[in-house]
């Protein structure tokens, strides 16, 4: 386990100590929610967040692109080898529900594949780490006492074993969309019984690395922060994320950030 790179390290150290003050806004009912100007929700918490994973991420001088960052045109990006992608809070619905399923997601891309991917749930106290020549693990992590040595020591690699076999699909939470509801339907007639899981963020492509579902078909909107590091996990531990366009695999650094209907599996 002592094989993860310098950056790895580093976008592990960013998302615990975003993760430590943004449970601190969590736990303060102060979150000062405004919106965006495509009716998001922004709490002080992705903002906050935002300011340690850039200020820490600043050490490797790689580029930056951050969700509360500002807009950064592709004639600047379009030279960019590598550059990390990150979304502070990834679930601000989530989070303002106070359902602890938001995450947040940094992940290193290089010629437009994930390399390094993190995902952090602070209040599930869960870590998701994973790099290319590695491989993908999950991390219980005890935050006020987090040691990066002795938590990669006691990394379990993914995927897990899972005791439920039935064929799991998992959805979004918040963007169940009729496309995915006949998705479910043709697995029904593919597989039987179809157990299907509702669950926000990054979290739906980490239960794929994990293990505990078989696939997650996303058919409505999402930016490239919302899946890059999470993508990163699928791919090192195994899985594959597809874009539907395409058929290929989704590359990232793109002219336009809105990825396209997706299946991981």
């Amino acid at each position: 386990m002592k094989n993860f790179s310098s950056n790895t390290r580093i976008a592990i150290q960013a998302a615990i100590e975003a993760g430590r003050t943004i449970l601190e806004i969590y736990h303060s009912e102060n979150f000062n929610v405004e919106m965006k100007g495509d009716d998001s929700p922004l709490t002080r918490a992705d903002v906050a967040a935002h300011h340690i994973i850039k200020d820490i991420l600043e050490g490797t001088n790689i580029p930056l692109l951050s969700e509360e960052g500002k807009s950064i045109h592709f004639d600047t990006r379009k030279d960019w080898k590598q550059l990390w992608i990150v979304d502070p809070i990834d679930g601000t619905k989530e989070f303002i529900k106070r359902n602890g399923e938001f995450t947040v997601n940094i992940a290193l891309i290089e010629h437009q594949i994930p390399v390094i991917g993190v995902i952090f749930t602070p209040v599930l106290g869960e870590l998701y780490i994973s790099e290319k020549g590695v491989g993908a693990f999950k991390i219980k992590v005890d935050i006020e006492n987090f040691d990066l040595e002795s938590s990669l020591e006691a990394a379990q690699v993914l995927p897990l074993e899972r005791e439920d076999k039935r064929f799991t699909v998992v959805a979004s939470r918040s963007h169940m969309s009729p496309e995915t509801e006949a998705y479910v339907q043709e697995m029904r007639e593919l597989h039987g019984e179809v157990n299907l899981i509702s669950k926000g963020s990054s979290l739906k492509l980490c239960m794929v690395a994990e293990g505990k579902a078989d696939c997650y078909p996303r058919f409505a909107p999402t930016m490239e922060w919302d899946t890059a590091a999470g993508q990163a996990i699928c791919m090192y531990a195994g899985f594959e994320v597809i874009d539907w366009e395409t058929k290929a695999q989704m590359i990232y650094n793109r002219p336009e950030l809105l990825n396209n209907w997706f299946l991981v599996k």
